[in-house]
Protein backbone atom coordinates (compact mmCIF):
# COMPACT_ATOMS: atom_id res chain seq x y z
CA UNK A 1 0.00 0.00 0.00
CA UNK A 2 1.20 3.74 -1.00
CA UNK A 3 -1.77 5.41 0.68
CA UNK A 4 -0.31 7.97 3.24
CA UNK A 5 -3.72 7.31 5.80
CA UNK A 6 -2.02 3.61 5.91
CA UNK A 7 0.95 1.62 6.53
CA UNK A 8 3.22 2.89 3.61
CA UNK A 9 4.40 5.80 2.55
CA UNK A 10 3.23 9.41 3.03
CA UNK A 11 1.82 10.24 -0.80
CA UNK A 12 1.08 14.13 -1.86
CA UNK A 13 -2.46 14.28 -1.35
CA UNK A 14 -2.97 12.40 1.78
CA UNK A 15 -3.92 14.02 5.31
CA UNK A 16 -0.89 12.21 6.67
CA UNK A 17 1.31 13.51 4.15
CA UNK A 18 -0.36 17.02 4.59
CA UNK A 19 0.13 16.73 8.48
CA UNK A 20 3.78 15.83 8.21
CA UNK A 21 4.94 18.62 5.67
CA UNK A 22 3.08 21.46 8.28
CA UNK A 23 4.53 19.61 11.16
CA UNK A 24 7.73 19.40 9.58
CA UNK A 25 7.37 23.15 8.16
CA UNK A 26 6.81 24.24 11.85
CA UNK A 27 10.36 22.71 12.97
CA UNK A 28 12.43 24.20 10.41
CA UNK A 29 10.62 27.38 11.03
CA UNK A 30 11.83 27.32 14.49
CA UNK A 31 15.49 25.78 13.91
CA UNK A 32 16.80 28.60 11.49
CA UNK A 33 14.36 31.56 13.41
CA UNK A 34 16.51 30.65 16.45
CA UNK A 35 19.81 30.12 14.16
CA UNK A 36 19.81 33.17 12.45
CA UNK A 37 17.73 35.79 14.89
CA UNK A 38 21.05 37.47 16.09
CA UNK A 39 22.35 38.72 12.29
CA UNK A 40 20.33 41.49 12.62
CA UNK A 41 21.68 42.32 16.20
CA UNK A 42 25.42 42.60 15.35
CA UNK A 43 25.20 46.17 15.17
CA UNK A 44 23.54 45.96 18.80
CA UNK A 45 26.55 43.84 19.84
CA UNK A 46 29.17 45.95 18.55
CA UNK A 47 27.36 48.87 20.39
CA UNK A 48 26.58 47.05 23.86
CA UNK A 49 29.59 45.16 24.35
CA UNK A 50 31.92 46.95 22.56
CA UNK A 51 33.28 44.29 19.83
CA UNK A 52 34.01 44.43 16.75
CA UNK A 53 31.81 43.94 13.60
CA UNK A 54 33.80 40.57 12.66
CA UNK A 55 33.71 39.76 16.25
CA UNK A 56 29.95 40.37 16.53
CA UNK A 57 29.44 37.52 13.90
CA UNK A 58 30.83 35.37 16.37
CA UNK A 59 27.16 34.90 17.97
CA UNK A 60 26.15 33.17 14.67
CA UNK A 61 29.64 31.84 13.15
CA UNK A 62 30.06 29.58 16.79
CA UNK A 63 26.23 28.43 16.86
CA UNK A 64 26.92 27.16 13.18
CA UNK A 65 30.48 25.99 13.88
CA UNK A 66 29.35 24.24 16.52
CA UNK A 67 26.02 22.91 14.80
CA UNK A 68 28.20 21.66 11.81
CA UNK A 69 30.24 19.57 14.02
CA UNK A 70 27.45 18.27 16.25
CA UNK A 71 25.57 17.21 12.95
CA UNK A 72 27.72 14.60 12.13
CA UNK A 73 27.02 13.18 15.73
CA UNK A 74 23.25 13.22 15.15
CA UNK A 75 23.23 11.62 11.81
CA UNK A 76 24.64 8.58 14.25
CA UNK A 77 22.77 8.96 16.80
CA UNK A 78 19.79 9.47 14.65
CA UNK A 79 20.42 6.08 13.08
CA UNK A 80 20.13 4.25 16.32
CA UNK A 81 17.42 5.88 18.31
CA UNK A 82 14.89 7.03 15.41
CA UNK A 83 13.97 10.35 14.11
CA UNK A 84 11.45 11.94 16.11
CA UNK A 85 13.01 11.56 19.76
CA UNK A 86 16.03 13.57 18.50
CA UNK A 87 14.07 16.51 16.24
CA UNK A 88 11.54 17.05 20.02
CA UNK A 89 14.73 16.82 22.52
CA UNK A 90 16.35 19.17 19.96
CA UNK A 91 13.87 21.81 19.35
CA UNK A 92 13.14 21.56 23.55
CA UNK A 93 16.79 22.61 24.29
CA UNK A 94 17.23 25.28 22.01
CA UNK A 95 13.91 27.23 23.72
CA UNK A 96 15.27 26.85 26.67
CA UNK A 97 18.94 27.80 25.99
CA UNK A 98 17.27 31.01 23.91
CA UNK A 99 15.77 32.00 27.14
CA UNK A 100 18.86 31.47 29.44
CA UNK A 101 20.69 33.59 26.30
CA UNK A 102 18.20 36.53 26.94
CA UNK A 103 19.46 36.78 30.77
CA UNK A 104 22.85 36.19 30.23
CA UNK A 105 24.79 39.71 31.17
CA UNK A 106 27.90 39.84 29.58
CA UNK A 107 29.41 38.81 26.01
CA UNK A 108 31.15 35.82 26.91
CA UNK A 109 28.29 34.19 28.43
CA UNK A 110 26.34 34.69 25.70
CA UNK A 111 28.20 33.66 23.02
CA UNK A 112 28.63 30.26 25.34
CA UNK A 113 24.98 29.92 25.41
CA UNK A 114 25.09 30.38 21.13
CA UNK A 115 27.63 27.88 21.26
CA UNK A 116 25.48 25.22 23.13
CA UNK A 117 22.42 26.38 21.31
CA UNK A 118 24.94 25.03 18.05
CA UNK A 119 24.83 22.03 19.53
CA UNK A 120 21.47 21.51 20.37
CA UNK A 121 20.20 22.42 16.72
CA UNK A 122 22.15 19.63 15.07
CA UNK A 123 19.64 17.32 16.24
CA UNK A 124 17.47 18.51 13.91
CA UNK A 125 18.44 19.60 10.16
CA UNK A 126 19.85 15.91 9.08
CA UNK A 127 17.19 13.81 11.15
CA UNK A 128 14.50 16.01 9.25
CA UNK A 129 16.37 15.31 6.00
CA UNK A 130 16.59 11.69 6.89
CA UNK A 131 12.76 11.53 7.93
CA UNK A 132 11.65 12.99 4.81
CA UNK A 133 13.78 10.74 2.53
CA UNK A 134 12.43 7.23 4.66
CA UNK A 135 8.62 8.61 4.81
CA UNK A 136 7.88 10.14 1.78
CA UNK A 137 7.12 8.42 -1.32
CA UNK A 138 10.26 9.08 -3.51
CA UNK A 139 8.15 10.86 -6.15
CA UNK A 140 7.02 13.21 -3.50
CA UNK A 141 10.09 13.82 -1.54
CA UNK A 142 11.37 16.60 -3.83
CA UNK A 143 8.16 18.44 -2.87
CA UNK A 144 8.21 17.57 0.58
CA UNK A 145 11.49 18.74 1.03
CA UNK A 146 11.38 22.01 -0.40
CA UNK A 147 7.93 22.72 1.99
CA UNK A 148 10.63 22.03 4.98
CA UNK A 149 12.95 23.99 3.35
CA UNK A 150 10.31 26.72 2.88
CA UNK A 151 9.70 26.36 6.74
CA UNK A 152 13.47 27.59 7.41
CA UNK A 153 12.81 30.25 5.27
CA UNK A 154 9.92 31.83 6.79
CA UNK A 155 11.94 30.74 9.70
CA UNK A 156 15.15 32.54 8.88
CA UNK A 157 13.25 35.51 7.60
CA UNK A 158 10.97 35.27 10.51
CA UNK A 159 13.73 35.45 13.67
CA UNK A 160 15.43 38.36 11.48
CA UNK A 161 12.51 40.55 11.42
CA UNK A 162 11.18 40.07 14.51
CA UNK A 163 14.46 40.25 16.35
CA UNK A 164 15.41 43.63 14.69
CA UNK A 165 11.36 44.91 15.31
CA UNK A 166 11.57 43.98 18.63
CA UNK A 167 15.07 45.35 19.29
CA UNK A 168 13.80 48.64 17.81
CA UNK A 169 10.98 49.02 20.07
CA UNK A 170 12.39 47.27 23.64
CA UNK A 171 15.60 45.60 23.41
CA UNK A 172 17.85 42.76 21.80
CA UNK A 173 17.02 40.44 25.11
CA UNK A 174 13.73 40.71 24.67
CA UNK A 175 14.07 39.66 21.09
CA UNK A 176 16.15 36.55 22.30
CA UNK A 177 13.53 35.79 24.35
CA UNK A 178 10.79 35.36 22.57
CA UNK A 179 12.25 33.60 19.90
CA UNK A 180 13.14 30.43 22.42
CA UNK A 181 9.67 30.26 23.78
CA UNK A 182 8.87 29.76 19.96
CA UNK A 183 11.66 26.58 20.30
CA UNK A 184 9.61 25.26 23.30
CA UNK A 185 6.57 25.48 20.70
CA UNK A 186 7.51 24.21 18.30
CA UNK A 187 9.15 20.97 20.65
CA UNK A 188 5.26 20.29 21.67
CA UNK A 189 4.19 20.54 18.22
CA UNK A 190 6.37 18.10 16.71
CA UNK A 191 6.21 15.51 19.43
CA UNK A 192 2.23 15.98 19.33
CA UNK A 193 1.93 15.65 15.85
CA UNK A 194 4.18 14.40 13.81
CA UNK A 195 3.21 11.27 12.01
CA UNK A 196 5.69 8.06 13.55
CA UNK A 197 8.39 6.55 11.48
CA UNK A 198 7.53 3.39 9.50
CA UNK A 199 10.63 3.26 7.35
CA UNK A 200 13.19 3.48 10.03
CA UNK A 201 15.21 0.95 10.52
CA UNK A 202 17.81 0.89 13.51
CA UNK A 203 21.67 0.46 12.86
CA UNK A 204 24.58 -0.25 14.46
CA UNK A 205 26.28 2.84 15.65
CA UNK A 206 29.82 1.56 16.18
CA UNK A 207 32.69 3.38 14.94
CA UNK A 208 33.48 0.30 12.39
CA UNK A 209 30.09 0.90 10.80
CA UNK A 210 30.43 4.80 10.71
CA UNK A 211 33.53 4.28 9.46
CA UNK A 212 32.08 1.64 6.88
CA UNK A 213 29.48 4.15 6.16
CA UNK A 214 31.77 7.22 5.02
CA UNK A 215 34.06 5.66 3.07
CA UNK A 216 30.83 4.40 1.23
CA UNK A 217 29.34 8.05 0.95
CA UNK A 218 32.75 9.92 0.90
CA UNK A 219 33.78 7.51 -2.06
CA UNK A 220 30.53 8.73 -4.47
CA UNK A 221 31.98 11.13 -6.24
CA UNK A 222 28.25 12.65 -6.72
CA UNK A 223 27.86 13.02 -3.13
CA UNK A 224 31.10 15.05 -2.78
CA UNK A 225 30.35 17.31 -5.42
CA UNK A 226 26.98 17.87 -3.40
CA UNK A 227 28.24 18.23 -0.17
CA UNK A 228 31.06 20.88 -1.81
CA UNK A 229 27.97 22.94 -3.04
CA UNK A 230 26.80 23.63 0.33
CA UNK A 231 29.87 24.92 1.58
CA UNK A 232 29.67 27.00 -1.40
CA UNK A 233 26.31 27.73 -1.61
CA UNK A 234 25.55 28.37 2.27
CA UNK A 235 28.60 30.60 2.80
CA UNK A 236 27.31 32.86 0.05
CA UNK A 237 24.27 33.15 1.23
CA UNK A 238 24.97 34.00 4.92
CA UNK A 239 27.98 36.09 4.33
CA UNK A 240 25.57 38.35 1.96
CA UNK A 241 22.98 38.52 5.01
CA UNK A 242 25.82 39.06 7.91
CA UNK A 243 27.05 42.40 5.72
CA UNK A 244 24.49 43.82 3.84
CA UNK A 245 22.99 45.18 7.01
CA UNK A 246 26.25 46.99 8.41
CA UNK A 247 25.44 48.57 5.23
CA UNK A 248 22.32 49.96 4.74
CA UNK A 249 22.77 50.94 8.20
CA UNK A 250 25.98 53.39 6.69
CA UNK A 251 25.87 56.27 4.54
CA UNK A 252 24.46 56.93 2.22
CA UNK A 253 21.58 54.64 3.66
CA UNK A 254 21.79 55.28 6.96
CA UNK A 255 18.72 53.09 7.61
CA UNK A 256 17.15 52.08 11.01
CA UNK A 257 16.86 48.82 12.62
CA UNK A 258 13.72 47.95 12.18
CA UNK A 259 14.17 48.89 8.39
CA UNK A 260 17.40 47.18 8.13
CA UNK A 261 15.81 43.92 9.05
CA UNK A 262 12.82 44.30 6.79
CA UNK A 263 15.38 43.37 3.89
CA UNK A 264 15.04 39.68 5.50
CA UNK A 265 11.30 39.79 4.21
CA UNK A 266 12.66 38.30 1.17
CA UNK A 267 13.30 35.09 2.65
CA UNK A 268 9.36 34.91 1.84
CA UNK A 269 10.90 34.21 -1.69
CA UNK A 270 12.47 31.06 -0.33
CA UNK A 271 8.91 29.73 0.35
CA UNK A 272 8.06 30.02 -3.56
CA UNK A 273 11.18 28.39 -4.65
CA UNK A 274 11.78 25.58 -3.14
CA UNK A 275 8.40 23.98 -3.60
CA UNK A 276 8.95 25.04 -7.02
CA UNK A 277 12.43 23.95 -8.14
CA UNK A 278 11.40 20.73 -6.45
CA UNK A 279 9.20 20.42 -9.19
CA UNK A 280 11.51 21.92 -11.92
CA UNK A 281 13.86 19.16 -10.32
CA UNK A 282 11.35 16.29 -11.15
CA UNK A 283 10.52 17.61 -14.87
CA UNK A 284 14.25 18.52 -15.84
CA UNK A 285 16.49 17.03 -13.22
CA UNK A 286 18.35 17.56 -10.74
CA UNK A 287 21.60 18.82 -12.80
CA UNK A 288 19.82 21.46 -15.37
CA UNK A 289 18.05 22.90 -12.31
CA UNK A 290 20.79 22.99 -9.55
CA UNK A 291 22.78 24.81 -13.02
CA UNK A 292 19.88 27.54 -13.57
CA UNK A 293 20.07 28.23 -9.28
CA UNK A 294 23.50 29.05 -9.16
CA UNK A 295 23.36 31.22 -12.28
CA UNK A 296 20.02 33.34 -11.26
CA UNK A 297 22.53 33.88 -7.58
CA UNK A 298 25.15 35.69 -9.84
CA UNK A 299 22.55 37.36 -11.40
CA UNK A 300 21.62 38.35 -8.03
CA UNK A 301 24.87 39.24 -6.69
CA UNK A 302 25.58 41.67 -9.59
CA UNK A 303 22.42 43.18 -9.03
CA UNK A 304 23.51 44.21 -5.63
CA UNK A 305 26.60 46.38 -6.26
CA UNK A 306 25.15 49.86 -7.15
CA UNK A 307 24.47 52.21 -4.30
CA UNK A 308 20.94 52.05 -5.02
CA UNK A 309 18.17 50.30 -2.93
CA UNK A 310 16.28 50.13 -6.50
CA UNK A 311 18.97 47.48 -7.22
CA UNK A 312 19.69 46.45 -3.73
CA UNK A 313 16.03 45.42 -2.99
CA UNK A 314 15.91 43.26 -6.17
CA UNK A 315 19.40 42.04 -6.17
CA UNK A 316 18.68 40.70 -2.52
CA UNK A 317 15.25 39.33 -3.64
CA UNK A 318 16.46 37.39 -6.74
CA UNK A 319 19.99 36.01 -4.81
CA UNK A 320 17.41 34.36 -1.80
CA UNK A 321 15.04 32.80 -4.41
CA UNK A 322 17.63 31.30 -6.23
CA UNK A 323 19.75 29.74 -3.04
CA UNK A 324 16.85 28.23 -1.88
CA UNK A 325 15.86 26.82 -4.99
CA UNK A 326 19.24 25.22 -5.45
CA UNK A 327 19.56 24.05 -1.36
CA UNK A 328 16.40 22.47 -1.97
CA UNK A 329 17.47 20.76 -4.93
CA UNK A 330 20.73 19.77 -3.36
CA UNK A 331 19.01 18.37 -0.22
CA UNK A 332 16.54 16.36 -2.47
CA UNK A 333 19.34 14.82 -5.17
CA UNK A 334 21.44 14.20 -1.79
CA UNK A 335 18.31 11.49 -0.45
CA UNK A 336 17.70 10.11 -3.46
CA UNK A 337 21.66 9.46 -4.11
CA UNK A 338 22.27 8.12 -1.01
CA UNK A 339 20.26 5.10 -1.09
CA UNK A 340 21.42 3.64 2.58
CA UNK A 341 22.30 5.73 5.52
CA UNK A 342 20.50 8.46 4.60
CA UNK A 343 20.91 10.28 8.01
CA UNK A 344 24.52 10.37 7.85
CA UNK A 345 24.67 11.58 3.83
CA UNK A 346 22.84 14.06 5.16
CA UNK A 347 25.15 14.91 8.30
CA UNK A 348 28.12 15.42 6.20
CA UNK A 349 25.70 17.58 3.91
CA UNK A 350 24.71 20.16 6.40
CA UNK A 351 28.29 19.82 7.71
CA UNK A 352 29.57 21.40 4.84
CA UNK A 353 26.49 23.63 4.89
CA UNK A 354 27.38 25.36 7.96
CA UNK A 355 31.01 25.15 7.93
CA UNK A 356 30.28 27.51 4.83
CA UNK A 357 28.16 29.86 7.08
CA UNK A 358 30.63 29.51 10.12
CA UNK A 359 34.13 30.35 7.64
CA UNK A 360 32.92 32.02 4.78
CA UNK A 361 30.55 33.91 7.19
CA UNK A 362 33.35 35.22 9.74
CA UNK A 363 36.14 35.73 6.66
CA UNK A 364 33.66 38.13 5.03
CA UNK A 365 34.00 40.74 8.07
CA UNK A 366 37.58 40.72 7.07
CA UNK A 367 36.44 41.55 3.71
CA UNK A 368 34.05 43.85 4.83
CA UNK A 369 36.60 45.46 7.11
CA UNK A 370 39.34 46.15 4.48
CA UNK A 371 37.53 46.52 1.02
CA UNK A 372 34.16 47.41 2.12
CA UNK A 373 30.89 46.02 0.43
CA UNK A 374 33.12 45.49 -2.86
CA UNK A 375 35.38 43.49 -1.26
CA UNK A 376 32.59 41.26 0.11
CA UNK A 377 30.67 41.22 -3.05
CA UNK A 378 34.07 39.77 -4.66
CA UNK A 379 34.51 36.93 -2.25
CA UNK A 380 30.96 35.52 -2.36
CA UNK A 381 31.73 36.04 -6.50
CA UNK A 382 34.71 33.59 -5.97
CA UNK A 383 32.75 31.37 -3.77
CA UNK A 384 29.54 31.15 -6.26
CA UNK A 385 31.86 30.79 -9.48
CA UNK A 386 33.35 27.49 -7.90
CA UNK A 387 29.59 26.46 -7.21
CA UNK A 388 28.93 27.29 -10.94
CA UNK A 389 32.14 24.65 -11.68
CA UNK A 390 30.71 22.29 -9.35
CA UNK A 391 26.99 22.70 -10.79
CA UNK A 392 28.59 22.34 -14.23
CA UNK A 393 30.53 19.08 -13.75
CA UNK A 394 27.60 17.50 -12.51
CA UNK A 395 25.54 18.28 -15.53
CA UNK A 396 27.69 17.37 -17.87
CA UNK A 397 27.87 14.09 -15.33
CA UNK A 398 23.93 13.60 -15.77
CA UNK A 399 24.01 13.97 -19.29
CA UNK A 400 26.78 10.74 -19.90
Amino acid sequence: MRDGDEPGYLTAGSAAYRLASRILFVAGFSTFATLYCVQPLLPDFVREFGVTPAESSLSLSLTTGLLAGMLLVAGVVSDGIGRKPIMVASLLAVGLLGIVGALVPDWHGFLIVRALEGVALSGLPAVAMAYVSEEVDPKSAGVAMGLYIGGTAVGGMSGRVLTAVVSDLGTWRLAVGVVGAIGIAAAVTVWAGLPPSRHFHRRPAGLRELVKAWRGLLGDGGLLGLFSLGFLLMGSFVTVFNYVGFRLADEPFALRPAVVGAIFLVYSFGVVSSPLFGRLAGTHGNARTLAAAVLLMLIGLALMEPDSLWFIAPGIALFTFAFFGAHSTVSAWIGQRATVNRGQASSIYLFCYYMGSTLAGTLGGLFWHDFGWTGVAAFIALLLAVAALVAGRLLLAARR
